[in-house]
């Protein structure tokens, strides 16, 4: 993914947004298609510990399928898949096609995020 801003936005204000939109009251934001998060917090319970220990698998045994990183990781491959499917959907991961199989690789490998302790001003960058 390349360097940029991420959303930060609760569903109250995307939804606001969305239907402003939609009436014609504004046009889309140049990010609408950026992956986004409800809150800091959201994005902190994705990057659990076991959740970063997988992207660590990733980054330095870069395994050839779901099936193998599962067998490295300890984890069910059902946990593994679900959990690579949130890493995908918020461009932290991509799949590789390997003829029929499909590796997991890192898209990105840091982030920052700057939190606004008194508002909803939170804002999360690729580094």
């Amino acid at each position: 993914m390349t360097a940029g801003r991420y959303k930060i936005q609760s569903m109250k204000s995307l939804e606001r947004e969305m239907r402003a939109v939609a009436r014609g009251e504004k046009p889309a934001p140049a990010d609408a298609a950026m992956p986004s998060f409800e809150s800091a917090e959201v994005l902190i319970r994705l990057l659990s510990p076991e959740n970063r220990a997988l992207l660590a698998l990733i980054r330095d045994r870069k395994p050839n399928s779901v099936a193998e990183l599962a067998e490295m990781s300890g984890r069910a491959q059902p946990n593994v898949t679900r959990t690579l499917a949130k890493m995908v959907a918020a461009g932290f991961v991509k799949m590789k096609a390997d003829g029929r199989r499909k590796a997991p690789r890192l898209a990105i490998r840091k982030i920052k995020v700057e939190i606004d302790l008194c508002a909803d001003g939170d804002k999360l960058r690729v580094a």
